[in-house]
């Protein structure tokens, strides 16, 4: 599998990379059109701040390319803020506009719990047959966030922070995890292989 890691210049998005390469995909972390349209799939990743990362994904010229690959029904995951991406707006950054693929917003984590949110927790799957669960029994995986989207009918699964926080979400070929992948051990490398697995059925 060839995929395509958007790379537009913030955070640590050679961890995506790697993780993809771990799970066997031939994973490239790139901002070159050419190998965007020749992936199979495309990873948009995101740490820090929401507006930060919108603009910085808009001055590489990414936003509509990710908006595409979306549209063409390509396999597409978002990790972190990056699923925070897919949503039109965030608390975080009022003036920011995401990309818009689900059309809710993103709150801020209530002010019951710590925030950020920096832990591993348990994933309550609300769709149990859903492929990104498969062969997965209770699993725990690892969150760094202080905002989270809201409700909505693509949400997969929660994990209890103070409220029932949307942790993963899917929808036709979109897939994205509030949690981090990449940093969840065995539990993560397994949703990364489901993707893969599910995006080459595609």
């Amino acid at each position: 599998m060839r995929v395509a890691v958007l790379d537009y210049g913030i955070g640590n998005l050679r961890s995506a990379q790697k993780a993809f390469e771990h799970v066997g995909a031939d994973a490239r972390l790139t901002a070159d059109l050419g190998d965007i349209a020749a992936a199979d799939a495309v990873v948009l990743p995101g740490v820090g701040a929401f507006g930060a990362c919108m603009d910085a994904l808009r001055s590489c010229e990414l936003d509509q390319v990710a908006l595409d690959v979306i549209a063409e029904g390509r396999p597409f995951i978002g990790i972190c803020v990056g699923m925070q991406m897919l949503y039109t707006a965030s608390e975080e950054s009022a003036d920011a506009k995401g990309l818009g693929v689900f059309d809710r917003g993103i709150h801020m984590l209530p002010g019951t719990v710590k925030r950020p949110q920096m832990q591993w927790n348990r994933l309550a799957p609300t769709v149990n047959d859903h492929p990104m669960f498969r062969g997965l029994d209770d699993p725990w995986v690892y969150f760094v966030h202080s905002y989270a989207a809201d409700p909505g009918e693509e949400v997969i699964a929660t994990c209890d922070y103070g409220e029932a926080v949307a942790a993963a979400v899917a929808l036709n070929n979109v897939w994205a995890t509030q949690f981090h992948p990449e940093k969840s051990a065995t539990t993560g490398m397994t949703i990364l292989r489901n993707f893969l697995t599910w995006a080459n059925g595609k």
